[in-house]
């Protein structure tokens, strides 16, 4: 009987104005018939909410124990990209301490992605924990690069900016001044005492 984990990672929906992540079950029902399709055993279903460069993700640090305690033949995963995005070492560090607890970890929509079978599996995981890297950096820049872009024009005043209804910013018009006040105020006379 082949026993496996479900891992499933979730980031923050950036569209809605709430702050609430992306909805784990997205990638859980299709892993859960992928085992069943696969005849393996589910063992347990770990999920975060968090971002894949964080490595002290607690569902992953987890599951990353029960692993190494040989709870399960595999992991499986919906892609790479759930499983880490902490760049090469980290990963292929996770991966390399599964393999040698004889762990495999699967990808259920990259094909390549098998560390059961040897050879070219390892080549390509460098090069797409290279590319989660990479897209993070990009994910990063392109947010500062809207923050810059909206100081520019005076409408960031910091933190979260508003969303209006349908995820869009509100106009300058639409937005109310903030007074400025000033830096340092006269303190009140000190009380006299007799």
């Amino acid at each position: 009987m082949t026993t496996v984990a479900l891992y499933a990672r979730v980031s923050l929906d950036e569209a809605a104005d709430d702050r609430r992540y992306q909805e784990p079950e997205n990638q859980l029902e299709p892993l859960r018939t992928y085992a069943k399709a696969m005849e393996w055993t589910v063992i347990g279903e770990y999920v975060d909410r968090a971002s894949g460069a964080n490595a002290n993700r607690p569902e992953f640090r987890r599951m990353m124990q029960d692993a190494l305690m040989n709870r399960f033949n595999g992991i499986v995963v919906w892609k790479l990209d759930r499983f880490s995005r902490e760049g090469i070492i980290p990963t292929m560090s996770y991966i390399k301490q599964l393999k040698d607890r004889h762990v495999w970890l699967r990808s259920q929509t990259e094909s390549w992605l098998d560390t059961s079978n040897e050879g070219i599996t390892d080549v390509i995981l460098a090069i797409m924990s290279w590319a989660a890297q990479e897209e993070r950096k990009k994910i990063s820049e392109r947010t500062k690069a809207g923050i810059q872009r909206r100081r520019n024009i005076g409408q960031w005043h910091g933190g979260r900016p508003p969303k209006q209804k349908g995820g869009s910013l509100p106009s300058p018009a639409e937005t109310t001044p903030v007074e400025k006040a000033p830096l340092t105020q006269p303190l009140p006379p000190a009380p006299t005492t007799k």
